[in-house]
């Protein structure tokens, strides 16, 4: 298996950022529907926030990394008998994924540093990740202003994001079972593609 793309197969590096991704964006929607749940007054709140907020900000660097690796590296190509339409559609999907796993994070990161509350954040504990300063300057009232809105957007983007996530696997369950084709084994480590 090769590091780099090739058109019949993705390589040893967008199969990692692709896996790895997608487990971190899983877990932390899961994460934080179940932080949504729990009572201010709970313990575990505040230390679940913060895992949930570097485990965003650790998608959010993947997901960068796999769109500059997706620059350099081209797409592999589709099976010759696959429909236009299909092919559309997967593209589609494809960059509306590339849009969610760097805006959810985004959103979340500007909600975090447009909270009035100032709280910082500490990536797994071992180090303070800044907020973005255009917002984290803003005076309080603007902040309370503003807030909603990245809450907001972050929870649909969330939301929005599970019902791709969704569809995505259906349309890789597809392939495996129902077209039989190599699409994907492509994405799997230790499978020939031919």
């Amino acid at each position: 298996m090769t590091v780099r793309d090739t058109n019949l197969r993705y390589g040893t590096v967008a199969m990692s950022l692709h896996w790895l991704i997608a487990a971190a964006i899983i877990f932390n929607i899961s994460l934080g529907y179940y932080m949504n749940d729990l009572p201010r007054s709970d313990p575990d709140r505040l230390w679940l926030i913060q895992f949930h907020k570097s485990t965003g900000l650790s998608i959010l660097v993947l997901s960068v990394a796999r769109l500059l690796w997706r620059v350099v590296n081209p797409w592999p190509g589709f099976p010759a008998n696959m429909p236009a339409w299909e092919c559309f559609s997967a593209r589609a999907v494809h960059i509306l994924f590339y849009f969610f796993i760097i805006a959810i994070p985004l959103a979340g990161w500007a909600m975090v540093s447009s909270s009035p509350l100032g709280l910082p954040t500490m990536w797994y504990g071992l180090f303070e990740w800044p907020h973005i300063p255009f917002l984290a300057e803003l005076p309080r009232e603007q902040k309370q202003q503003i807030i909603g809105v990245f809450r907001e957007t972050h929870n649909w983007l969330a939301f929005s994001a599970i019902f791709l996530i969704a569809l995505h696997i259906a349309a890789a369950l597809k392939h495996l079972v129902w077209d039989k084709d190599t699409m994907f084994a492509r994405m799997l480590p230790g499978t020939k593609v031919q």
